[in-house]
């Protein structure tokens, strides 16, 4: 017999909260989220939450360090339980009381469509449940880590971002795979926390390559300058590691291994960190059972601008976060679950899906994002190099963010670069990309110039408080008022 809501949610991390909320809020609705693992999901247990309370003592600690008369030190132990703290120890009760609070229920296990507006889920211990949706069907099921098809590495049993975030034990010789967000941010707590040799290894010719080439040009000499060998337009051949063992999420697994390198050398570590990227949770989701085909789409959910699945009949399925491939960022899932939730309601009452709050606008020309490395890239918009490929008239400004007077003051020493991509005929700007210390805070300010496509000579107008490092929009804009 099936059990029935309004809305059925397969995937209760932060993605699927926000669609659960969202689509009953307000109303006599019901929904339930189902979830195999922890509420809260990879954000809370495995990703953002963990990593960014690894990062923050570090970076406070660099802080302290740059400034002179001021000494500070660093307790791993301490650091580890507070990061430990913030993931609740791995108990989500804390979640479902909040899920209870909001009248969502909860139900244990795995989900897989079945039909129509119609959820399976394998419970523990094998039994089966069925789940019927009056409305919609969201799926949320996130994304997970890829390992990269090298000889040996799988056996190997590497480090995920899962282990990285969750480490016990902080291994003295380590190799991290790939040159993204994940690798540069985990690279930095590694050393901070006292690996001794940590080696990056990244098959493009250099790191963050979605970003501005400045950007990973700074990161890459920021963890040179910390011992870091970074190796870029390199690959693995081949991971010999005789004895692993499954000593469980961030232990060391087993014995050391032997990489060997494009062109033959070889480097012995004690673990290997795998952040090359990630493939999106579908393999057992029940699509081909409602007919649809993913191979088109490498394995992603495609969706409208409503986050509604097309090519499935009545408007009755939804994909929002990871498992859509829009922006692989808690943040966007969350945005885009909103959306969702909006529409849900709206197509429930019967209300016309009228106006901007019922679409997904943030698209990759609007889409913010932070690597919380040291230091930290905040970008949001186009690059240079995007702009130009979808033919945008481009002009582009930038500064030394050293040279501000709020940054010098924050930093003896401090070293970035802000730059701002502009639509020359428009008259806005486009893409923005800030590298240094703290600038993540600066990133909203230019996520709105960005979305609400505020005229520059209106912007001239924004004034910044002094001395604040939120003083580098004058001298950019000053830049842009000198050379157009």
């Amino acid at each position: 017999m099936a059990d029935t809501w309004d809305v059925v949610v397969v995937g209760g991390g932060p993605p699927g909260e926000n669609a659960a909320q969202s689509a009953i809020e307000g109303s006599a609705r019901t929904a339930v989220i189902v979830e195999e693992d922890l509420l809260g999901g990879e954000c809370s247990y495995w990703a953002c939450m963990p990593s960014k309370a690894l990062l923050r003592p570090l970076e406070a600690l660099d802080a302290v360090r740059s400034l002179r008369g001021v000494y500070g030190g660093l307790d791993v132990v301490r650091v580890l339980d507070r990061r430990d703290d913030f993931t609740h120890h791995h108990d989500d009760s804390s979640q479902v009381d909040w899920a209870g609070s909001e009248g969502i229920d909860v139900v244990r296990g795995h989900g897989r469509l079945a039909g129509e507006r119609t959820v399976e889920v394998t419970v523990a211990g094998g039994g089966r449940r069925t789940l019927a949706a009056r409305h919609a069907v969201v799926l949320a099921t996130g994304s997970e880590a890829s390992i990269p098809p090298v000889a040996g590495l799988s056996e190997a049993r590497p480090w995920t971002s899962r282990d990285v975030t969750n480490l016990g034990e902080i291994p003295r010789r380590v190799l991290v795979v790939g040159g993204g967000v994940v690798a540069c941010e985990a690279t930095t707590w590694l050393c901070g926390l006292g690996a001794e040799e940590v080696t990056v290894v990244e098959v493009g010719e250099r790191l963050l390559q979605r970003n501005e080439p400045f950007a990973g040009e700074i990161v890459a000499d920021h963890l040179r300058s910390r011992g870091v060998r970074v190796l870029t337009g390199t690959s693995l051949e081949r991971v010999d590691r005789p004895g692993t063992a499954d000593t469980g999420v961030g232990r060391i697994h087993g014995a050391p291994a032997t990489v060997t390198l494009a062109g033959g050398e070889q480097v012995e570590v004690d673990e290997i960190v795998v952040a090359a990227g990630r493939s999106p949770r579908t393999a057992d989701l029940g699509l081909d059972s409602i007919g649809l085909d993913l191979d088109r789409s490498h394995g992603y959910v495609p969706v409208d601008e409503h986050l509604t699945v097309p090519g499935v009949p009545g408007d009755w399925l939804y994909a929002v976060g990871d498992v859509n491939g829009r922006a692989l960022l808690t943040h966007m899932g969350k945005y885009q679950a909103r959306i969702a939730g909006a529409v849900i309601g709206a197509r429930a009452e019967g209300w016309p899906l009228s106006g901007t709050s019922n679409l997904d606008m943030a698209d990759e020309a609007a889409v913010p994002a932070v690597v919380f490395g040291d230091p930290q890239v905040a970008s949001v918009g186009l690059t240079e190099a995007r702009a130009r490929e979808r033919g945008v008239d481009v002009m582009t400004v930038e500064y030394d963010l050293g040279a501000v007077a709020g940054a010098a003051l924050a930093r003896d020493g401090y070293q970035g670069r802000a730059k701002l991509v502009i639509d020359r005929a428009a008259g806005v700007v486009v893409g923005a990309t800030l590298v240094g210390s703290d600038v993540a805070e600066l990133l909203h300010s230019a996520t709105i110039a960005v979305i609400a496509k505020v005229p520059l000579d209106l912007l001239w107008h924004a004034v910044p408080s002094y001395p604040t490092i939120s003083e580098v929009w004058l001298r950019l804009l000053e830049a842009w008022r000198s050379a157009r």
